[in-house]
């Protein structure tokens, strides 16, 4: 596959070198021949000195024939003007993700219906959700942050309870998986939890927070 890096900040030095190292054929873009120097000395992809906004530059990046753009310059004016020329010359390219840098950026970037990765907002939610209670593990993250997957496990006081009770007065939550002895398996509302289970549930922030104050309801009573 042939994947398109525009932008060779740190953001974009790493991301390369990942897509390198995985096997698959990448080009870098950036306006300043010096933003190469970052990218890993093993690098073996291409670089395209020129501006991203230039039909030439995207020409010359091979655009026609790439599966996927990462956009990903510390500009998020420019991602979004790069984002929206590709969609609109490049058809073909089944990807374009375009980095988000300021929250308050991120209206303009959906207004363009591209797909969005803001490592600010995404960051501050995992430092949030640590800060609040690690105990609630997150293992996947949908969007940027909006809604996630967590692991918790069941304490000897939900030991017996089904899963409708447990998710009881907990709105924006569902259960995906309940995994008992190693062995994981879908569980129904009337599934009932043994203590030590890992309960696998998918959430928004509100949602998880229910949860978490029914744990440290059962830690007091």
């Amino acid at each position: 596959m042939n994947f398109i890096v525009v932008g060779c900040g740190r953001v974009g030095a790493e991301l390369a070198y990942r897509l390198f190292q995985n096997g698959y054929q990448v080009v870098v873009v950036d306006s300043n021949p010096k933003a190469f120097n970052r990218i890993h000395a093993d690098f073996r992809g291409r670089t395209v000195e020129g501006d991203s906004l230039s039909a030439d530059t995207l020409a010359r990046a091979g655009a026609d024939k790439a599966d996927g753009i990462a956009v990903v310059t510390n500009s998020d004016t420019m991602n979004a003007v790069i984002g929206h020329t590709i969609r609109a010359h490049y058809p073909n390219v089944k990807q374009v993700i375009v980095r988000n840098y300021d929250p308050a950026m991120r209206e303009m970037l959906e207004a363009f219906g591209l797909q969005i990765v803001s490592s600010t907002a995404w960051g501050a939610e995992r430092v949030q959700e640590l800060l609040i209670d690690p105990s609630f593990r997150a293992v996947f993250s949908a969007g940027n942050g909006e809604v996630e997957m967590y692991e918790m496990y069941i304490s000897p006081k939900w030991d017996g309870m089904t899963v409708s009770n447990l998710l009881e007065g907990c709105s924006n939550t569902v259960c995906a998986a309940l995994t008992r002895a190693g062995r994981a398996e879908l569980p129904t509302p009337n599934s009932i939890l043994k203590s030590g289970d890992i309960l696998t549930v998918s959430a928004t922030l509100e949602g998880v927070q229910a949860l978490r104050a029914k744990q440290h309801e059962s830690k007091e009573a």
